[in-house]
């Protein structure tokens, strides 16, 4: 019978097959935030309900990018009660439409959109109204998942057919990853950890390339270390510009 060594076992695998694989897109997609940020464009990311989280890892986050912006509409969020509301919202017709008015859009920007499945209205909708704008998608998602789900938009398609880079999340179908004989549902989902260390891998690989070519990389101080706010502070008020969650 498994237990929670072979949890850790998997997400190992997972990441080793990540690094295997999407050593191409991640490298693109920090070329991508790379090119936004010297050109003074905008960063956003975006998920529903548990995607969500990692929208949060990358918002004004100790040894994280200070022009990172996360778009975090609070009925899709996990503090909503009740929390199952989260999944109707998420599939509501034109409410990812709603949600892009509130984001100030600009062509050149780049919007790090995470959906495990790709499939659900809301994120559909708010990256179709982003791509009117210009803004360039890099999709975090789960290929192997989406590519045997239908998309609940009225379009048909789903997130990783809409971006401009993809980078597979290597996950299993349903993202929960353990099974136990006798128990229909798999235990464990992945897509947390595994998301969380691709994020942070971007902001690792961008500040490398921003202090290669003798840029300055707006990287937070952790409030709860002494010169952190004051350092912050500093920080946010030379990209205020770039800065849209204060």
């Amino acid at each position: 019978m498994p237990d929670q060594r072979d949890y850790f076992a998997h997400v190992k695998e997972l990441l080793d097959e990540i690094v295997e694989n999407e050593a191409s897109a991640l490298d693109e997609a920090i070329e991508m935030l790379y090119r936004a940020t010297i050109e003074q464009k905008n960063l956003f990311v975006f998920g529903a309900s548990h995607a969500g989280i990692i929208s949060q890892e990358l918002a004004y986050r100790a040894g994280g990018l200070a022009t990172m912006n996360p778009i975090l509409p609070r009925s899709l969020m996990l503090d909503q009660k009740p929390i199952t509301s989260t999944s109707r919202m998420e599939r509501l017709p034109g409410y990812g439409r709603l949600i892009a008015e509130n984001v100030p859009f600009q062509k050149g920007d780049v919007l790090l959109a995470h959906s495990v499945s790709g499939r659900n209205t809301v994120m559909i909708d708010l990256v179709l109204e982003a791509k009117k704008h210009g803004v360039k998608i890099i999709a975090l998602t789960n290929l192997r998942y989406s590519k045997n789900v239908e998309s609940r938009h009225e379009s048909g398609k789903r997130l990783f057919e809409l971006a401009d880079l993809v980078i597979d999340n290597h996950g299993d179908k349903g993202d929960a990853a353990i099974k136990f004989e006798g128990l229909s549902q798999k235990v464990g989902p992945t897509s947390t950890v595994i998301g969380a260390t691709i994020v942070n891998s971007l902001i690792v690989g961008l500040t490398e390339r921003l202090l290669a070519n003798d840029h300055e990389a707006p990287i937070l101080h952790s409030a709860n270390v002494d010169g952190g706010d004051e350092h912050n502070k500093k920080v946010f008020e030379k990209h205020k510009g770039n800065i849209f969650y204060l």
